[in-house]
């Protein structure tokens, strides 16, 4: 599995940390061992660009998801097919607003957004109250069993 990261701010960030993350949810969620997926650390300016130009909305946001082979989970013992589960991009300035306001570090929240943009990733989203059960319950189970503890609390959808 490929997973890269890279950093465009100048925000000191545990990369090892959100690579591993990226690898347990990956293998987690039964994906295939080749899939290709990518962690950029961007700036609110930058965000503010993607957040207008692929959502029509203004303003940065804290995380955003750019599928690319609409890749699903696979079953137990049964992994998906290669390709690449696309993009994610992280706004740490966000992240620490976030963190700040609800009391945990922004390493964890980081983490959280990760495996919240992953799981967009996956086809999983939030539009709609059955869904977003289903999508922050299994957000919470893959990010607690990677912590070994309970996860943050999400404060956006």
């Amino acid at each position: 599995m490929s997973v890269e990261f890279i950093n465009e701010t100048e925000v000191e960030a545990n990369a090892e940390r959100l690579l591993d993350c990226a690898r347990f949810i990956l293998d987690a969620m039964n994906l295939h061992p080749e899939t290709d997926v990518a962690i950029t650390l961007i700036d609110e300016e930058e965000m503010e660009r993607l957040h207008l130009e692929w959502m029509d909305l203004p303003g940065p946001t804290d995380v955003m998801s750019f599928p690319m082979d609409e890749l699903r989970p696979g079953q137990p013992g049964s992994v998906t097919g290669i390709g690449v589960l696309g993009d994610v991009a992280i706004c740490p300035s966000i992240a620490a607003q976030q963190a700040a306001a609800n009391g945990h570090s922004l390493e964890d929240e980081m983490l959280l957004l990760l495996t919240h943009s992953m799981l967009h990733l996956m086809g999983f989203d939030h539009d709609e109250p059955a869904a977003k059960e289903e999508m922050f319950a299994l957000q919470d189970k893959l990010l607690s069993a990677y912590l070994g503890r309970p996860a943050p609390k999400a404060t956006t959808a």
